[in-house]
Parts: C-alpha cells; structure tokens; sequence
C-alpha cells in the first residue's frame, strides 16, 4: 500500500514506473500486513508489480500488477484509466474519475490498494504536469 514519496535515488528512471515514481509505504500480503519493505524490496517488488521474487508475495493471487493511464483530461475533469493484470494480461479494467476543480474523486476504486495507487498516480501525473510548465515558462525567451 504506498503513503508517500520515497525520496532515494534507488530507481534510474522513476517517471517510468506504475505509479509514476517510487513509493514507500507498507504490505498488505497475509501474514505480513502493516509491515514496511526494506528499500530493496521497494525498489524490486512493491514498486513494480509482479513481485514474484519477493518472499512475503502470496503464490495465488487475484492480480499482479495495476498499470494507469489519463485518457481524458479537461480544467475540471481527469479520467483514468486502470488494468490490473496476471500472468501479464488483463483480467480487469474501468475508468475512474477525479474532478480537479472539486479536488474530489467522483468515481473511485471499491478496493482500497487500487483507489490509493490510482491517487498515488495522478499525483505524480500532476507534478509532472506543474515541472513541465514551470520549466516552458523558465526557458521561454521574453516576448
């Protein structure tokens, strides 16, 4: 379950993972709720999906990763798009919905790990967003 940020350079490419950096946060496998990875684990299992090497991974599971995507965009209105995947394939897909005006989601995930991976996401979509603005603005000549 991501909580924040993880602030160490353990991933050359962040903006290329799931959730469009690297996250710390804590599991939710059974037997090992609550307990929080080391930065290895972090940096090869929980922040790529398919954590198969991991040893706290339960063998049989529902799914294995969750990939995200905006598939629309408006001043209002961010629509995501969200796969989860086994055995890297689809098995599940829908749309959720935030309305950036509100600073609400208007539809949500029900499950809690996929809602707050969704979160994660858009707000790394959004950061990105705010730095390549800010650099446009940085590096445009004078007018």
């Amino acid at each position: 379950m991501p909580t924040e940020k993880h602030d160490l350079p353990l991933w050359t490419h962040p903006a290329r993972l799931p959730l469009g950096l690297g996250r710390k946060g804590y599991c939710t496998a059974p037997g090992h709720e609550r307990q929080l990875p080391a930065d290895e684990q972090l940096r090869d299992n929980c922040n790529l999906g398919y954590a198969r090497s991991c040893p706290w991974c339960p063998p049989n599971r529902a799914w294995e990763a969750t990939r995200f995507g905006v598939i629309r965009e408006s001043d209002h209105r961010i629509v995501l798009c969200y796969v989860r995947e086994k055995n890297h394939g689809p098995i599940e897909h829908g749309r959720l919905e935030y309305d950036h005006a509100l600073a609400r989601w208007n539809s949500s995930h029900p499950d809690a790990r996929v809602q707050r991976m969704a979160e994660c996401y858009l707000e790394a979509y959004l950061l990105r967003k705010t730095v390549a603005r800010t650099s446009d603005l940085v590096s445009s000549p004078p007018l």
